[in-house]
C-alpha cells in the first residue's frame, strides 16, 4: 500500500516506519503524502490507540528533506504549504497519542516531524539539530512553534540560528525528549510505553490534547471553557462510566477508548 513507510498494526497499536534507508529517510514528496495518509488511517481506525512513528532501525530517524530530490517550485513556501503544513496539522489535530521513536539522528524537517508528535523516546547516543541554517534557511514544519514552547525564546534562537547537534542528554534537559535509553533497551522501553497507552483513556486523552494545542494561544478564560467542552465530551465516555465503577469496586479500570 506504501511505497516510503511501513504501516504495520498489532491489535490496538499503529506502527508508522519510515523507510528510505538509502538516504536516511529524507523526507521526499511522497514520503510526506504517504505520512499524512498512514495518520489519516490512524484517525479513522477506532481499533487503534496509540501510533508509533519510527525510523526503523536504521542509522537515522530523518536526515530532514530530501535536497536530492529538487524542490520544482523555487516559492519554498508554497511546498511548505502544499506538503508539509498539512502532515504535521494531521498529527496535532489526531486525537490520539503519537510516540516518536528516535533510533537516530533527527535533523531538519526530520526534527520538526518528531516535535510534532506527543512523547519522544530516544537512542542515548544520537543527535537532534535544526541544521536548515548552514543552507540559508530557516527551520520549518512548525519547529518555529514547537521549540520556544518547550524550551523558550532565547534557547530556541540560539539551537535555530547555530544550527548545532544537541546531544540526547542536553535534549533531555531542555525538554525536548522525554527519556532516553541505550540502544539495546529502546525497543522495549517504547513496547513498554505503548502498551500503556494502548489500555488507557484515549478519548480523554484526546481532548488533553486538543486543549493543549491551543493553550499557549488562549486567555485563562478561554482555556478554561475550552476543559469544560472537553470534560462534558469525556463525561459522556464509555470510559469514564468503566473508570468510575473500576474505582468504586477498587480494581484497574479496563478502558475501551470510547
Amino acid at each position: 500500500m506504501f511505497k516510503d513507510l511501513i504501516f504495520e498494526k498489532t491489535e490496538s497499536k499503529a506502527y508508522i516506519t519510515l523507510n528510505r534507508p538509502e538516504v536516511f529517510n529524507a523526507l521526499s514528496q511522497n514520503l510526506i503524502l504517504e505520512l499524512t495518509e498512514a495518520f489519516s488511517m490512524c484517525e479513522a481506525d477506532s481499533e487503534i490507540r496509540v501510533i508509533i512513528l519510527s525510523g526503523g532501525d536504521q542509522k537515522a530517524f530523518c536526515s530532514g528533506a530530501d535536497l536530492k530530490e529538487g524542490l520544482g517550485d523555487t516559492n519554498l513556501g508554497n511546498i511548505l504549504k502544499a506538503r508539509y503544513n498539512p502532515l504535521i496539522l494531521r498529527m496535532r489535530s489526531l486525537e490520539k497519542p503519537i510516540i516518536c521513536k528516535i533510533n537516530g539522528v533527527a535533523a531538519g524537517a526530520g526534527l520538526s516531524l518528531a516535535l510534532a508528535c506527543d512523547l519522544l523516546i530516544a537512542d542515548s547516543s544520537t543527535y537532534m539539530t535544526e541544521l536548515f541554517v548552514g543552507i540559508g534557511l530557516m527551520p520549518d514544519a512548525g519547529s518555529m512553534y514547537f521549540l520556544p514552547r518547550i524550551v523558550g525564546f532565547q534557547k530556541a534562537f540560539e539551537i535555530c540560528s547555530t544550527g548545532r547537534k544537541i546531544f540526547m542528554p542536553e535534549a533531555l534537559q531542555l525538554g525536548l525528549v522525554n527519556k532516553i535509553v541505550e540502544t539495546e533497551n529502546l525497543d522495549a522501553e517504547i513496547e513498554k510505553i505503548a502498551a500503556f497507552y494502548s489500555k488507557s483513556a484515549t478519548k480523554a486523552i484526546g481532548q488533553m490534547k486538543k486543549v493543549l494545542n491551543q493553550s499557549f494561544n488562549n486567555t485563562l478564560e478561554n482555556v478554561l471553557n475550552l476543559e469544560a467542552e472537553g470534560q462534558t465530551a469525556c463525561g459522556y465516555s464509555e470510559d469514564f462510566a468503566e473508570g468510575v465503577m473500576a474505582f468504586l469496586q477498587k480494581r484497574e479500570p479496563v478502558f475501551k477508548g470510547k
